[in-house]
């Protein structure tokens, strides 16, 4: 599932998901090399220090989720999972590095690898569970979970993402250990089910119960090695041990997770000392500031990233209702020259040319790479297409201008910045623009999936090594009444012949075959261009000398992916 991010790196939704925002492929402990060929960031490699056990540790994160019912359409920010869902909701597989790729491996909820087999036109997926798996309170977790998650997400109403659950048309629990779930056609991403996104739930502790109203404001269950003590909205979230966890337990006695909005002010707070460790989005100032606190400060910069910055188009509302606005919009933006500015310093200085991020770069194509500043082309569309620039030079049709709201985060430097970037260029060729921001609850949780906007600037984040463009792109994915108001094709995308290509690139269980299909799709969206994309945003974990064990970030669960292995080192 995609997830969603206004304002960092980090977005949620399943498969690949918006976050108020959202990572890389490389070392696990050292910098990475960015996917433009530029020479990497300043940066440290990571380290592996001993630890003591006990002792606590205060961590700042720049967003505070809006709830914590992942399955809700509330819980769509990717601060959500890094902050509590990695480290308290179980899931089949998890995503690891082997050898250059993040790979999906079965967890340790599994006894075994998870099978599957086609039967006649239909998928079957056996799940064969961990007898040692527990709940927090001692109750086993059961082949009963899968069933009641699944059937949660299935039928659900204001799901955040549906994909792959709605092929589901039964799942069987021949014995508490064994789930087998029977999908009504192939799914290409079948490994996603009951991992990244959603996990699996207590059945026995919500089943018959108001899912969201148990959940959204934090939870006292745990099926991982952490349990949330406390959620002081607006302050701070803690975790403390699961002393039933199966696995290992552990080593600190708290964390705190504080919030701090603001990456400067966070910044200076770790170089006081009241922030052990930062994930900092990377504003222009952010590697000078860390580089300033020199052996106090260890940096890990991630460029096969799963986030994907982009311009989010509105295509049912004007101007970008009208193709030829949107390819006309395309060949007026300098995204290198923003790319640049903004992520230059990080070894990040050519745009992306595709919707597909770095995670999933082997299903990509580079169709975006035709669109860049030319005039000649951005007039002779909007000409064609009936609209002369008025007296104040811009561009007119019918007597309403080509203006419009572009929409991200109030107070991210960076997106502020491009926003003010984008409405110069603009200006210049012919598009009047206003700035109007807001927070991630009210752009995820209203504006976005009403479609009440004109153009977004958010990135997208894949949460699992596997193609998704049809959770964003397909129309089927546009909120609504057909589909309960789930899916995150906010921007009301519909491209003549997208929809059958994107469902063979979910249903192909060919990996060459899906490659084949992803890169079909891709050709006619960028074809179409009901979207924009930037870049490719890097990941940025820094830590402080109290900071010890394996640190490194996962680009599908976050830098906190192994919390229980942190410590203060000795």
């Amino acid at each position: 599932m995609p997830q969603l991010l206004a304002a960092t790196v980090q977005g949620r939704f399943p498969a690949r998901l918006p976050a108020a925002g959202a990572l890389l492929t490389a070392l696990t402990l050292t910098a990475t090399a960015c996917t433009s060929g530029a020479a990497s960031p300043p940066s440290e490699t990571g380290t592996n220090l001993p630890v003591r056990e006990g002792g606590s540790l205060v961590v700042g994160a720049e967003q505070e989720p809006d709830c914590a019912d992942w399955i809700g359409t509330c819980g769509a920010s990717v601060w959500g999972t890094y902050l509590m869902q990695t480290e308290t909701v179980p899931q089949v597989f998890d995503v690891r590095l082997k050898g250059e790729n993040w790979t999906p491996v079965a967890s340790n909820l599994m006894a075994s690898e998870p099978t599957t087999k086609l039967v006649g036109k239909q998928q079957q997926i056996t799940y064969r569970l961990n007898p040692k798996a527990v709940w927090s309170d001692g109750k086993p977790i059961t082949s009963a979970d899968l069933k009641y998650t699944a059937l949660q997400i299935r039928d659900g109403k204001a799901v955040f993402d549906k994909s792959g659950y709605d092929r589901i048309t039964s799942v069987d629990t021949p014995d508490s250990t064994t789930a087998v779930v029977t999908l009504k056609s192939p799914y290409g991403n079948w490994k996603q089910l009951f991992s990244a996104g959603y996990g699996v739930l207590p059945s026995h502790l919500l089943r018959g119960k108001d899912r969201n109203a148990v959940m959204k404001d934090g939870y006292t269950f745990s099926g991982g090695p952490w349990k949330i003590a406390s959620w002081k909205k607006g302050v701070s979230i803690t975790l403390v041990p699961n002393d039933r966890y199966w696995g290992a337990k552990p080593h600190l006695d708290k964390v705190t997770f504080q919030f701090a909005s603001d990456t400067s002010a966070a910044t200076q707070a770790f170089a006081s000392g009241q922030f052990d460790a930062l994930y900092p989005t990377p504003q222009l100032t952010t590697v000078d500031q860390i580089k300033a606190l020199g052996s106090a400060a260890r940096m890990q910069v991630q460029a096969q990233t799963g986030n994907l910055q982009a311009l989010w188009l509105n295509n049912a509302k004007f101007p970008f209702d009208s193709a030829a606005v949107r390819k006309a919009f395309a060949y007026s933006v300098d995204r290198e020259a923003i790319v640049k500015r903004l992520f230059g310093s990080y070894g990040v200085t050519a745009p992306a040319q595709s919707f597909q991020s770095p995670l999933v770069s082997r299903y990509a194509s580079t169709d975006f790479s035709g669109y860049k500043p030319d005039t000649a082309k951005a007039e002779q569309l909007m000409k064609a297409d009936g609209w002369a620039k008025n007296a104040s030079g811009f561009w007119a049709k019918n007597g309403k201008e080509a203006a419009f709201t572009v929409t991200s985060l109030a107070g991210n430097q960076s997106r502020e910045l491009t926003e003010q970037i984008l409405q110069s260029q603009l200006a210049k060729a012919g598009f009047r623009v206003t700035i109007k921001n807001s927070t991630p609850a009210n752009i995820f949780g209203k504006l976005a999936p009403a479609g009440d906007f004109q153009l977004g600037l958010w990135n997208i984040t894949d949460s699992f090594p596997n193609p998704t463009l049809s959770a964003t792109f397909s129309s089927t994915a546009i909120p609504g009444a057909a589909n309960n108001q789930s899916g995150i094709n906010f921007m009301r995308i519909r491209v003549a012949g997208l929809d059958p290509v994107l469902e063979r690139v979910d249903t192909e269980l060919d990996d060459t075959a899906r490659i084949t299909q992803s890169r079909r799709a891709e050709k006619l969206i960028a074809d179409d261009v009901p979207s924009l994309p930037l870049a490719a945003v890097p990941n940025i974990l820094v830590t402080g000398k109290r900071v010890g064990g394996p640190l490194s970030i996962n680009p599908v669960e976050g830098p906190w992916w192994n919390l229980e292995d942190w410590g203060l080192a000795k």
